[in-house]
């Protein structure tokens, strides 16, 4: 799929504020509203659009705690545990890397009782070979928009 300098534009504008109307997007951009409706309807359909969703404030919703754990784990069972791990509600990302571990767990919880619960049942999953939890004492930035 071609993504060319209006997609991007439109990309841009959606990632600061995707509840604009299709009409302040056109004329920002300086192209007809069908033009921006069809952009962005081609750009889902192909995937680079996943869905829209406001960006929250985690800790003003009572989940204070945010973890980076590391997964090391079993060769062939990775991708299958990946997936487990994924289904976890206070899992926010998961990423299959290179390094000392297989997995990286990008996680939040409401206090230290519910990430240890979450830690001991990572544990509990086949091919888990062990955990390494970091918590973060501050978040700095914590923003997934990327400036195409």
């Amino acid at each position: 799929m071609m993504v060319d300098e209006l997609d991007r534009k439109i990309i841009s504008i959606l990632q600061k504020d995707a509840r604009l109307s299709y009409r302040e997007i056109a004329k920002e951009v300086g192209v007809a509203v069908g033009t921006v409706y069809n952009r962005i309807k081609r750009l889902e359909e192909e995937g680079v659009i996943l869905g829209f969703a406001p960006k929250l404030d985690y800790a003003k919703l009572g989940y204070d705690l945010t973890t980076i754990i590391g997964v090391k784990a079993q060769g062939k069972r990775i991708i299958d545990i990946e997936k487990e791990i994924a289904k976890d509600p206070h899992v926010v990302c998961v990423y299959d890397v290179t390094g000392e571990y297989d997995i990286i767990v990008i996680a939040k919880f409401k206090g230290r009782e519910d990430m240890n619960k979450f830690v001991k049942k990572l544990l509990r999953i086949d091919g888990v070979e062990k955990t390494y939890t970091h918590v973060a004492m501050d978040i700095v930035k914590e923003d997934l928009t990327l400036k195409v």
